[in-house]
């Protein structure tokens, strides 16, 4: 199954809301299907610092509303929210909300979180791989079974327990809002695999380095380990799965103030690497293009994400590939 290219632009760093209701409008009016927005709660300091992240200056589902009331056909989504940061029937009744704030424009993307000094820095205890996962499969249950059911809900996992509990408001979607999971490894992409309508592929810091880590050949090994794991959680439903990755090297000829050489020396790969990558977008409009369509025909990438430094030089290629 073919689907048809969607766009979308990953945001969080305006200062002022009329700075996020300017850029929300324009990403819509540039023609992209959604704006995302990040879950990350550190402010400058030293805990950023040692991350190597951008603060963050909005709040993931404030901002989302925001956004959402600012606009009339744009999608509005989270990637990722961090199950660990929020209680999962007040996550889910607030999700619910932003669905009937924008009438139903919503995308729920939600990860196991990762970011240690953040978990430090808010007096979370960051917990193994497996808790993190097992906790990110509960929410997600316990979020279908209350959006998909008129009766009181009853859930008892591990970390989710809920009882009597009735999703308000109902979300418009139905039977709810579609799920996106991200992640890059076995267990999070097998439960992608067998619960999410979108799938995220993280970007993998280590073929970025070059090396044998980072040839053409074995990112392409790299990348069908990842499509296989979500094959092997999805069984027969893989074709109702929806894949998407993000644009992190980017320099499109003509059109981009970043050379395609810094844009390489940056990533520390070769043009032909960047090329084999899911994560790159170097050359002419007709270059990128014809990458994009290739990565869907032997991946299956058809939903690609940019972050708003590239949002205007994206916006050739979203006009020519957008619902192709």
């Amino acid at each position: 199954m073919t689907r048809p290219f969607r766009f979308a632009v990953q945001a969080g760093y305006s200062t002022s809301r009329a700075d996020w209701v300017d850029l929300a409008r324009r990403v819509e009016d540039l023609g992209y299907s959604a704006l995302h927005v990040a879950d990350h709660y550190l402010g400058p300091g030293t805990m950023i610092e040692r991350t190597g992240n951008r603060v963050q200056m909005m709040a993931c589902l404030p901002a989302m509303t925001a956004a959402a009331m600012a606009t009339s056909t744009l999608r509005i989504g989270s990637r990722m929210a961090c199950v660990s940061y929020h209680l999962p029937a007040i996550l889910a009744s607030e999700m619910a909300t932003i669905d009937v704030l924008s009438d139903g424009r919503l995308e729920i993307g939600l990860g196991a979180g990762w970011l240690a000094e953040e978990y430090e820095a808010l007096g979370i205890q960051l917990e193994p791989p497996q808790r993190r996962i097992q906790l990110l499969r509960e929410t997600v249950e316990f979020m279908k079974m209350a959006y998909g059911s008129e009766e009181e809900v009853d859930y008892q996992g591990e970390y989710v327990r809920a009882h009597g509990y009735v999703a308000t408001p109902r979300p418009i979607q139905r039977p709810g809002p579609p799920l996106m999971i991200g992640g890059g490894a076995p267990m999070v992409l097998g439960l992608a695999g067998e619960l999410a309508d979108i799938v995220s592929l993280k970007f993998d810091k280590g073929a970025a380095a070059g090396g044998a880590g980072g040839t053409p050949a074995s990112i392409e090994v790299e990348t069908r380990k990842k499509i296989a794991w979500i094959m092997d959680g999805a069984g027969d439903r893989f074709d109702q799965i929806e894949l998407e990755t993000a644009m992190y090297f980017v320099s499109i000829d003509g059109v981009s103030e970043i050379t395609s050489g810094a844009v390489m020396a940056k990533a520390g790969m070769s043009h032909e690497q960047l090329s084999a990558s899911p994560h790159g977008a170097v050359g002419s409009v007709n270059e990128v293009c014809e990458q994009l369509l290739r990565r869907r025909e032997e991946y299956g990438f058809s939903y690609i994400t940019v972050g708003t430094a590239h949002l205007d030089v994206f916006a050739s290629i979203v006009a020519r590939l957008s619902g192709t």
